[in-house]
């Protein structure tokens, strides 16, 4: 076997183990806790269905690829919860270490590739990264939704926090932001979030 697909398959045998990495959302009808995996496959079939609601034109692979690789750094970094303030103060310098540590697993041309994409994503500038970051908000929301706010009330989430968070999506599409509106407010209604 060559150099170049001997580290091709150890980088893709390493993000198998995102499958390990659970999340705080619990999947749709109280079942068990998504694992990062499956929020990222997720994300990538709604950024797909979803496009036409895209502020702007977008390359659709190019967000489904970013959709798919933009949590692999919690597999050392962990995941970090979207209302823990705390674990948020180290989000960064935890996840650049492991974005270092992965992605140099590839050869060097596929390192530059998706490390670059990673970045894009992380910094929410283009129309893709925009939009993916808005899948990033809403696929988790209407989980807890379909959950009737468990995870909310669980961990006591206010609606101003939750705002906060879909804040982002307005940018990559008012037409989602929109519905995410009408489910916070309809959870404020039903004292899910405070």
């Amino acid at each position: 076997m060559n150099e170049r697909l001997k580290r091709q398959l150890e980088f893709a045998l390493e993000i198998d183990k995102e499958k390990n990495i659970l999340r705080q959302t619990h999947l749709s009808g109280a079942g068990r806790r998504e694992n990062d995996a499956e929020h990222a496959w997720h994300m990538a079939v709604m950024a797909y269905l979803l496009k036409e609601y895209s502020n702007e034109e977008i390359d659709i692979g190019k967000v489904m690829i970013m959709c798919l690789i933009h949590d692999i750094v919690e597999i050392d970094a962990g995941d970090t919860y979207a209302y823990d303030e705390n674990a948020k103060l180290s989000q960064k310098m935890r996840e650049e270490a492991a974005k270092e540590r992965i992605y140099s697993l590839l050869p060097e041309d596929q390192k530059r590739e998706l490390t670059a994409i990673f970045e894009e994503f992380e910094d929410a500038k283009t129309p893709e990264a925009k939009f993916a970051r808005a899948m990033d908000n809403l696929q988790p929301l209407i989980l807890n939704d379909s959950n009737d706010g468990a995870d909310w009330r669980e961990h006591g989430v206010r609606a101003d926090q939750v705002y906060g968070r879909q804040k982002p999506t307005k940018e990559g599409s008012e037409i989602l932001y929109e519905a995410t509106d009408e489910i916070i407010k309809k959870h404020i209604e039903r004292k899910n979030l405070s």
